[in-house]
């Protein structure tokens, strides 16, 4: 006995059973792609979701049947295409940007809160040695910040030159008697080092957190100076009313290349490639951040620190901004995502 005859199935005549809605499809989606979905009828709206239906039809049984494979791609691609315009959410720029500010860059920097507060203990542990051993034995200042850099703001300076150059003597407005330099170097270096610690946060970790103990090396060698001669008040003020963004910020780009770091050290079930690239969407997000809050940090340098001589207002301005940076990113606000 013959076996039963299979019935024929064409391509030819698939295509021209089904071939019409296929176009018909592809009209719209293009159409939806250049103009938006106003400029769509009624009826062109109405027809949409059923084509759609229609053409994953055609795909299910062109799987099926083993069609030639150029059709099956293209059914394919075209069943992708109307899925994310016909369900996909479709915001505009304004819209992903306004997304970005609101909830997912605070969002990522609540992600990675334990590194930060990680990495700002190593800053601030890096300042303290520095602070301890210039404060017990001056000539230890020079091994912290170069004599050129320094500019002459070194234990053997007076108390009248160090006043000056925070702005309250008779030359502080001066460009070259003022802690332009420094405040310049401390800009440069700290946004060069943050850079840094994210990109090598590969490493395990261990480069990041040597980056962020250096941070507050030269920082915490220029304060005890400063405090010996009695103006450790006046210094905070000049570095307080930009600092508290700015060093805010080298903390989070450690902390992003701190989480790089740890999935690298404990990928857990994933491979560590795979757990590096889940730790980098976040720190990815955490980094765009940190770029706007040192460009927010340098306008704060280039003209809040020159305009403002007084300490204490000094104070309050970095004390806002520091109140403002914890606001914006830990109190929770509706549409809050995960």
């Amino acid at each position: 006995m013959s076996a039963p005859e299979l019935p024929s199935f064409s391509t030819g005549r698939f295509r021209a059973e089904r071939e019409a809605d296929w176009i018909a499809f592809d009209l719209l989606l293009t159409k939806l792609e250049k103009r938006g979905a106003k400029a769509l009828t009624s009826d062109e709206l109405l027809q949409l979701p059923i084509l759609y239906r229609a053409t994953l039809s055609s795909l299910s049984i062109a799987r099926a049947t083993s069609l030639d494979k150029a059709l099956l791609d293209h059914l394919e691609a075209l069943s992708i295409r109307g899925y994310f315009l016909v369900y996909g959410v479709r915001e505009t720029r304004w819209s992903r940007i306004r997304r970005f500010v609101l909830y997912d860059w605070p969002a990522a920097v609540r992600a990675v809160w334990k590194e930060t507060l990680i990495i700002s203990l190593v800053i601030i542990l890096g300042a303290l040695t520095s602070w301890s051993l210039v404060a017990h034995n001056p000539e230890w200042y020079y091994n912290f910040v170069d004599e050129s850099m320094s500019g002459g703001r070194d234990p053997r300076a007076t108390v009248e030159f160090l006043r000056s150059t925070l702005g309250h003597g008779k030359d502080g407005g001066g460009e070259e008697s003022g802690l332009h330099v420094f405040a310049t170097f401390l800009f440069t270096h700290n946004s060069r080092v943050s850079i840094m610690s994210f990109a090598l946060g590969f490493a395990f970790g261990v480069p990041t957190m040597m980056l962020e103990y250096y941070q507050g090396i030269g920082l915490g060698a220029m304060l005890a100076v400063f405090s010996s001669k009695g103006l450790g008040l006046d210094f905070g003020g000049w570095l307080f009313i930009h600092g508290t963004t700015e060093l805010f910020a080298a903390a989070l780009s450690g902390a992003a290349g701190l989480r790089i770091g740890a999935a690298v050290v404990f990928p857990g079930a994933r491979s560590r490639l795979e757990a590096a690239a889940d730790a980098g969407k976040t720190a990815g997000k955490v980094m765009v951040g940190v770029i706007l809050m040192l460009l927010v940090a340098g306008l704060l340098e280039g003209f809040g620190r020159q305009l403002i001589t007084d300490t204490m207002l000094r104070y309050g301005i970095g004390t806002v901004m520091l109140l403002f940076w914890l606001g914006y990113y830990y109190i929770p606000r509706r549409g809050d995502v995960a």
